[in-house]
């Protein structure tokens, strides 16, 4: 497998790993497919989103790529180009801390804070994420 193959592969299923069904769990190759095909009426199999995100197929139709980046939500640049990549993760990184609940509560009670409060707080944040030696945060910053 060459590494677009691999890039694209990692890509992808780093979208099911992220981009979740509302209920939490991961999408099937399968439901995609599906979804893909009644809401944009672009015809792929559940094993050809299987064959893309194993590397398998490594030359999908731009039609599908786009049709795969609309329904997780993700420009189709995503796919191939790194700064675009890396942009999108930091953005699916914070959609994923969201969803803990400690994190929503935070975000909830910080809503309407002045520029300069939210500042101090994310500073507070920063030093505590530096104490636990866990990364910055979504930028990836340390």
């Amino acid at each position: 497998m060459d590494e677009t193959a691999s890039t694209l592969a990692s890509r992808l299923t780093h979208l099911f790993d992220v981009v979740r069904r509302p209920d939490g769990r991961e999408f099937s190759n399968e439901e995609v497919a599906t979804a893909i095909a009644r809401h944009q009426g672009v015809k792929m199999s559940g094993s050809y989103v299987w064959y893309l995100r194993t590397g398998q197929r490594d030359n999908p139709t731009f039609r599908h790529l786009s049709a795969l980046a609309r329904f997780f939500g993700v420009p189709p640049a995503y796919f191939f180009d790194d700064e675009t990549s890396r942009e999108v993760d930091a953005e699916l990184g914070l959609l994923t801390a969201m969803r803990d609940a400690g994190v929503r509560d935070v975000a909830l009670r910080a809503a309407g804070l002045s520029a300069e409060s939210l500042a101090a707080v994310t500073d507070v944040i920063n030093r505590f994420r530096r104490l636990e030696r866990l990364p910055g945060g979504p930028s990836g910053d340390r």
